[in-house]
């Protein structure tokens, strides 16, 4: 077969393949198939700090499983903090920059990038967020509540306790 023929049969295979990509059918019954498309994921937060939520399932203050969306946005960052119970994070975009300093300084974080996995250990330092000039980073985290978010101050001592996802 000569090239050209050879090229006209990609490009025929290709234009019957991507016909095929875009067929659907109609929506799953959602008493089989429950689901929340992007544009209804209602975020909170943001204005003055940097960061949104959403969430997906469970309540991280109350007793049973949970699942959130965590937003950073370009130039914030937590500070260093510990929860008391484990937390899995998935990057589903951006990068996360992330530190197990107890020490403040966003120049020395570490690239986590989007379709990475982590394990977020209870009782462990981190702190994490998006640096300036990127792209937000979304996280999805997956734990059991209730959970309790313990921020450290500059000498990485405990300060008093408060409720919260991140």
């Amino acid at each position: 077969m000569h090239s050209a023929s050879k090229m006209l049969l990609l490009a025929a295979c290709a234009v019957g393949l991507s016909g095929v990509a875009h067929a659907q059918g109609p929506p799953p019954d959602p008493t089989h198939v429950p689901f929340t498309l992007p544009a209804d994921i209602q975020w909170t937060g943001g204005s003055g700090i940097g960061v949104y939520e959403a969430r997906l399932f469970g309540d991280p203050s109350k007793p049973g499983p949970y699942g959130i969306l965590v937003k950073w946005m370009p130039g914030n960052f937590s500070h260093p903090h510990f929860h008391s119970q484990d937390r899995w994070v998935y990057v589903v975009s951006g990068t996360w920059w992330v530190s197990s300093s107890t020490h403040f300084d966003p120049s020395q974080t570490y690239p986590l990038p989007a379709g990475t996995f982590a394990t977020d250990l209870a009782n462990t330092v981190h702190w994490d967020g998006a640096k300036a000039g990127g792209e937000p980073a979304v996280l999805e985290l997956v734990g059991m509540g209730p959970v309790t978010t313990i921020e450290m101050d500059e000498n990485g001592k405990p300060l008093p306790p408060r409720s919260a996802n991140r």
